[in-house]
C-alpha cells in the first residue's frame, strides 16, 4: 500500500538535518536549526497539496488533509517531534542502511567499538530479512522522532493521492523541543482544532501506549557557611559537600533508574552545580501514580533534612515543579481512541502490544490540554545514543497504521 522507499527516502533526508534541542536556551524553539527542518516539512506538505501547511514563529508545523467522507467524523491529529536529544550529538548524521539483516552483529563503520548485538537489542531478531538503518557510530541517528515524521508524511502522501479512501478531517502537527519537555508549550489548540490525536513516537512494532510516568522536577538549593579555608576549623559548612552527601544517601537498590523497571518509579539526580557558599542539585522524580510521586519526594525531603541536621548554620530550599501527568487519567475516559488504533494494527497484520511508557511524550501533555492522545509505535530503538536504529519495514507498517486509523474512525462514525 505505502511504498517503503517513500518512507526511507524521507527519513534519510530528515536525519541529516541537525535539530538538537537545548535545555539551557529560553527561546522557542530552543534552537533555530529546528526551523530548517520545519520549513522543509511545510514545503513538502504544500507540494503534496496540503494547502494550509505552515511553519509558525515558534517552530510548529501545522497542516490539514481535507475530509473525503460525507459523514460527521472526528477530526484526528497525528503528531511527531522534530528535535533530537541533547544527550548525544546530532550534527553531521551519516545514516547507513543495512540491507536484508541476517541476524548477526552490526558493527558501525566509523566507530568499530559501536556494535549492535541481538543480545543487547533483542528486537533485531524480529528483523531478519528487513532493512536496518543506523548512524555511522559517531552520532545518534534521530529515529526519535524523525521516524515518526517520515511515517506521517508518507501516510499524508498516500491519502492526498488517493481521495477514494474515505476519512474525516486530519490535522498534522510537528513540534519542536519535545526532548527538553517543552514540545507543546506553544501549541495553538484553537488552531489545531482536533478531537483526538496520536503521537507517532513509540518503540517496537505493535506498541500502543496509553499510560506514562507522572513527572516532577525537584531542585534542592543549599546555602552553606563560607569561611577562609585557612581559618575554617569548626566554622565552614561547605555547600558542595552537603549536596554531595544528599546524593550519596539516595537509595541504590530501589527508587533509582538503574535498579527499577516496569511500573516502578524513581528519583534521579541530573545535575549538581555551585560553590562553597551555595550549591544546587536537580532531580527528576517519576512514578505512574501520583501517590508514588509524592512518596518519592517525601523520601528525598527526609534524606535532605537528615543531612542538614549535621550543618546547623546552613539552610536549604526544596522546590518541586510539576512537569506532566499520566495520560491514562484522560484516555481511559475515551476508550475508542485506543480501540480504533488496535483495530488499525490488526488490519495491518500486526500483533497489538499494550505498554506503559517509562517516560513522557507530547501526547501526555496534549491529553491534559483537551486532546486525548495515546502513543503509537514508530519503530525507533536505542534512542538518545550512538546505537540507535530503526527498521524500514517497521516504519512502513507505522505509515500503514496511520492510514488504517483514519479509515476505522470514518467507518465507525
Amino acid at each position: 500500500m505505502i511504498a517503503g522507499e517513500s518512507v526511507l527516502k524521507r527519513f534519510l533526508n530528515y536525519v541529516k538535518i541537525d535539530t538538537q534541542s537545548d535545555p539551557e536556551s529560553s527561546s522557542c524553539p530552543s534552537t533555530a536549526k529546528q526551523k530548517i527542518l520545519g520549513k522543509l516539512l511545510a514545503e513538502e506538505l504544500k507540494a503534496l497539496g496540503v494547502a494550509d501547511a505552515e511553519l509558525d514563529e515558534f517552530g510548529y508545523v501545522y497542516g490539514t488533509i481535507p475530509a473525503t467522507s460525507d459523514k460527521k467524523v472526528a477530526t484526528l491529529c497525528f503528531c511527531s517531534h522534530m528535535d533530537t536529544s541533547p544527550d548525544c550529538t546530532g550534527a553531521n548524521v551519516n545514516p547507513v542502511v543495512h540491507k536484508k539483516y541476517n541476524g548477526e552483529d552490526i558493527r558501525l563503520p566509523n566507530d568499530k567499538t559501536q556494535i549492535l548485538t541481538p543480545a543487547a537489542h533483542p528486537d533485531l531478531l524480529n528483523q531478519i530479512g528487513n532493512d536496518i538503518v543506523t548512524a555511522d557510530g559517531t552520532t545518534l541517528l534521530g529515529a526519535d522522532n524523525k521516524a515518526g515524521l517520515a511515517e506521517i508524511m508518507a501516510a499524508a502522501e498516500y491519502l492526498m493521492r488517493h481521495p477514494e479512501v474515505k476519512h474525516g478531517r486530519i490535522r498534522i502537527l510537528f513540534t519542536p523541543d519535545e526532548e527538553i519537555g517543552r514540545g507543546v508549550d506553544k501549541v495553538n489548540m484553537n488552531k489545531l482544532a482536533a478531537d483526538f490525536g496520536y503521537t507517532m513516537d513509540g518503540e517496537t512494532l505493535g506498541h500502543i501506549e496509553a499510560e506514562n510516568f507522572s513527572a516532577d522536577s525537584v531542585k534542592i538549593t543549599v546555602t552553606g557557611v563560607s569561611v577562609h579555608p585557612g581559618f575554617a576549623r569548626g566554622k565552614m559548612e561547605n555547600a558542595i559537600k552537603i549536596v554531595s552527601e544528599i546524593a550519596a544517601l539516595l537509595p541504590k537498590d530501589k527508587l533509582s533508574p538503574e535498579s527499577t523497571s516496569g511500573m516502578e518509579g524513581f528519583i534521579h539526580p541530573t545535575s549538581i552545580s555551585g560553590t562553597l557558599e551555595k550549591a544546587a542539585m536537580n532531580f527528576i522524580v517519576r512514578d505512574f501514580e501520583e501517590s508514588g510521586l509524592k512518596a518519592a519526594e517525601d523520601t528525598l525531603r527526609r534524606i535532605t533534612i537528615q543531612v542538614m541536621k549535621n550543618y546547623p548554620n546552613s539552610t536549604f530550599d526544596f522546590a518541586v515543579t510539576e512537569q506532566y501527568r499520566n495520560m491514562r487519567q484522560v484516555i481511559e475516559k475515551h476508550p475508542r481512541v485506543v480501540q480504533y488504533a488496535a483495530e488499525a494494527m490488526k488490519r495491518a497484520d500486526i500483533k497489538v502490544r499494550y505498554e506503559a511508557i517509562r517516560g513522557g511524550t507530547d501526547g501526555a501533555r496534549l491529553s491534559f490540554m483537551g486532546l486525548p492522545c495515546p502513543n503509537i509505535f514508530a519503530g525507533e530503538h536505542a534512542f538518545h545514543g550512538k546505537q540507535e536504529w530503526v527498521s524500514v519495514q517497521d516504519m512502513q507498517k507505522a505509515a500503514e497504521v496511520i492510514v488504517n486509523i483514519c479509515k476505522v474512525w470514518e467507518e465507525k462514525a
